[in-house]
């Protein structure tokens, strides 16, 4: 499906947050135009295959907003979504905020601490926004392995809104202004652990039967075996049946350790093919590529990545 057929997206960002909600946008049939200063996103240089990646199908344009406002207005003013994220104030300094752009349009900007508070107006990135929403309490100093703040409540939170308000103009012809704070949404994801213990961290470490364990092989094994009867069959397969009363027992450390010493007994396929087919809630820690190889499929990734700027002589037409 292509719910998205016939609107136009021009993305105003840079690096992750907006290229990750714009191609999530142009998946479901929009068509993304890029606006990228005469350098570059430098997402381009930064991480090359990143770009490659999440700009793939979309167009490119360059513009410098400086000297040439009137362009970038008049992308905007064909827009049906225009996505930006400059610090608050900015987009209105140049010309193109939300003010500067038609009613029918809905305008996002995705914003590191939202437009106003004492935090709108600080520089940061996704760990400073995870810091600063609770979210690496359970962790630190580990660091997580994807950017939630960029990726899940930055662009995602975005592509969200947008399509409300897509809808939502579809009834009343107006256009929405929405504000995304990368650092509120991500503490919406841990608010509901507000009222926990201190310790009781279920999902981050808390518990032996929701873990990762390493294999004889040097790979490893998921479980996550919260009910009981899960965990019950899993120590049944490993022939360590009288470790099932202590699935929650008190002391998670040494409950752990047994199962650590399990685990390393076999080979990650060895462990697989055990479980096959069985409820226990077990599986591979794959690789990029592992994973690209069984789950991966056709998509805007697979289209060509526009060169800086290919798309800018007939916009520039389309626009005269």
């Amino acid at each position: 499906m292509q719910p998205l057929a016939g609107q136009l997206v021009v993305d105003l960002t840079r690096y992750l947050p907006g290229v990750y909600a714009a191609r999530e946008l142009l998946r479901l049939g929009a068509r993304v135009v890029r606006v990228e200063a005469p350098g570059g996103d430098p997402l381009r240089t930064a991480v090359p295959s990143w770009h490659a990646t999440l700009a793939a199908g979309t167009e490119s344009v360059v513009c410098d907003l400086h000297s040439d406002i009137a362009f970038a207005q008049a992308l905007c003013a064909r827009a049906d979504v225009v996505l930006e994220g400059f610090r608050p104030r900015v987009a209105e300094r140049l010309g193109i905020g939300p003010a500067d752009v038609p009613d029918r349009v809905v305008y996002c900007s995705i914003t590191g601490f939202g437009d106003s508070g004492p935090l709108a107006d600080r520089v940061g990135h996704d760990l400073n926004y995870l810091g600063f929403a609770g979210a690496l309490e359970d962790t630190a100093p580990a660091l997580p392995p994807l950017p939630v703040a960029d990726l899940a409540a930055g662009s995602l939170g975005a592509v969200t809104q947008i399509l409300a308000a897509l809808l939502e103009r579809e009834q009343t012809g107006r256009g929405n202004r929405i504000v995304v704070s990368m650092t509120h949404r991500t503490h919406d994801l841990v608010e509901h652990r507000l009222g926990d213990d201190p310790s009781a961290r279920p999902l981050t470490g808390g518990l032996a039967c929701y873990g990762i364990y390493a294999c004889a092989d040097g790979r490893h094994l998921t479980l996550a075996a919260l009910e009981p009867r899960f965990f019950a069959r899993f120590c049944e397969l490993v022939d360590r049946p009288d470790l099932r009363e202590r699935q929650y027992a008190e002391d998670q450390v040494a409950l752990a350790t047994e199962l650590a010493g399990v685990v390393r007994g076999r080979t990650l396929a060895e462990w697989l093919a055990v479980c096959d087919g069985e409820p226990v809630c077990v599986g591979p820690v794959w690789t990029r590529a592992e994973a690209a190889a069984e789950l991966g499929g056709p998509g805007p990734e697979a289209a060509e990545t526009p060169g800086l700027g290919a798309q800018t002589e007939a916009w520039r037409a389309a626009l005269a």
